[in-house]
């Protein structure tokens, strides 16, 4: 009885484990559709990249857990994915920055929006400022980005949320992690 049950909870335990290293079903489909438009192909795969606790340290941002992908197409790198929260007035917004294998960014899109105010930050004119950054630009509210009148703290987040990946991006580039 005790071997059964100690069984059960090891099963529980690791499917725990596997769970909680995957993108939320909803998210997931996003985040394929947009791999699918934005580099035009339908099969790939979605690597997670594991960032060691010594490297990770260094990083402003820390990404942890689930948040980092490669973008593999019949076993060659296609891209970069990268799933995060950023605040917004009373709540979070999930957002997706895809980049090519240059670490160029290609796309970002907010995913879901929680907020019945400010969603104007997840128009494709106003995400289109993001494309074509590096980890060597430093971006400025009001200045390279434009604001929006009743989505300023969900695009001034937004904004510093794309500046932190940058510069983690940098980090990880410089310890060759991508």
């Amino acid at each position: 009885m005790i071997l059964k049950r100690f069984f059960s909870i090891s099963i529980i335990s690791v499917s725990f484990l596997l769970v909680s290293f995957t993108l939320p079903n909803n998210l997931l489909k996003k985040v394929n559709k947009e791999v699918k438009s934005v580099f035009e192909i339908t099969n790939f795969e979605l690597k997670l990249i594991k960032i060691d606790d010594s490297i990770n340290a260094l990083l402003p941002k820390k990404i942890g857990g689930d948040h980092l992908f490669k973008i593999e197409s019949d076993s060659q790198l296609v891209g970069y994915a990268f799933v995060d929260t950023a605040a917004s007035k009373t709540d979070q917004f999930d957002y997706l920055i895809l980049l090519d294998k240059n670490l160029i960014i290609a796309k970002t899109k907010v995913l879901v929006y929680r907020e019945d105010y400010g969603g104007e930050i997840g128009s494709k004119r106003w995400l289109k400022q993001f494309i074509g950054k590096t980890f060597s630009d430093k971006l400025q509210y009001e200045k390279d980005i434009i604001p929006i009148s009743g989505a300023t703290i969900s695009a001034l987040s937004m904004t510093k949320a794309v500046n932190s990946f940058l510069l983690d991006l940098d980090i990880l580039h410089d310890n060759k992690i991508l």
